[in-house]
């Protein structure tokens, strides 16, 4: 199957990376992690006055999953944080009315849980609705704070009973998965962008053939998961099939530029200031987000 985005896609993501860019989207994730949602929120706002709130919601677009990947990417790539799978990809297959409306244009901050899958419900204390996968709300009361190895997102464990695995599950893991490939991406970047800076006996590193061939492993890697990502995306009725294999391929690769991306900047990428450390941690936490590798491994067998 040939599949090319669209001029129209390939404008969307351009925008969205433009105005990300230049949103300072790193400090906002660490006022995030501080518990000061108001850069946030107002980031929230302006994403949704481009449309990616709306991508599901709003039949005149005419956008579906392919545009979700595509704007997932891009804010996996930029590090925006909050619920944002639960909000642009679950939600609009659970909500109706005004509470659509409101979460299409930014004024509602919508979150999930979904045991066992989704065992906690993410920045819940920010969300104006916490939602199952029947469309349900659920009662948050004073909800338990569990502490993820990513500071930037907030979970909470609040009671809720075993869900099946639905359409609107299988969004969730398309955009989490869109949202590693995007991580993914920016770590090999930033790698690729120190290695021609850092020199070691007065060459740069990046000219080094070991240096070479770990970050062409990782580019190899991110290139095979596109396709995947993009494949589920378009994949209709085997959607829950080729979603789990795109999550795999795209937390795999995402695991690999860290690791890769940690080696090349060496002590410098474990401070806390540098940038480096906002995607490590995310796709740390966001490879077992919305079912592990091993259940998602497990339902491609299956």
């Amino acid at each position: 199957m040939r599949f090319q985005l669209s001029p129209e896609q390939r404008q969307f993501s351009a925008s969205l990376h433009d105005f990300l860019a230049g949103a300072d989207t790193a400090s906002t994730a660490r006022a995030w992690a501080a518990g000061e949602h108001d850069r946030g929120l107002k980031l929230w706002r302006a994403l949704a006055d481009l449309g990616v709130f709306a991508l599901l919601v709003d039949e005149e677009l005419g956008a579906g999953p392919v545009d979700l990947v595509v704007a997932f990417e891009a804010l996996g790539y930029h590090a925006v944080p909050g619920p944002l799978a639960e909000s642009a990809a679950v939600a609009p297959a659970l909500l109706t009315g005004d509470r659509l409306a409101a979460l299409a244009a930014g004024d509602l901050v919508a979150t999930v849980v979904a045991p066992p899958h989704v065992p906690l419900a993410l920045d819940a204390d920010v969300a104006g609705v916490v939602l199952d996968l029947t469309g349900a709300d659920v009662a948050a009361g004073d909800p338990e704070v569990v502490r993820s190895i990513d500071p930037a997102r907030r979970l909470f464990r609040v009671p809720a009973a075993p869900a099946a695995e639905t359409a609107a599950f299988d969004l969730g893991v398309l955009a989490v998965a869109a949202q590693l490939l995007g991580a993914g991406q920016w770590l090999l970047d930033a790698a690729v962008a120190y290695a021609k800076q850092r020199s070691q006996y007065g060459r740069p590193i990046g000219e080094y053939q070991a240096v070479k061939h770990l970050l062409a492993d990782v580019a190899t890697r991110l290139e095979l998961a596109r396709p995947l990502l993009y494949g589920a995306a378009v994949a209709g009725d085997t959607l829950a099939r080729d979603v789990s294999a795109a999550k795999v391929m795209a937390a795999d690769a995402a695991y690999l530029a860290a690791r890769t991306a940690l080696q090349v900047h060496g002590a410098i990428g474990y401070t806390a200031e540098h940038d480096l450390g906002l995607r490590l941690t995310k796709v740390r936490a966001l490879a077992g987000a919305w079912g592990t590798g091993s259940f998602h491994r497990t339902r491609v067998l299956r």
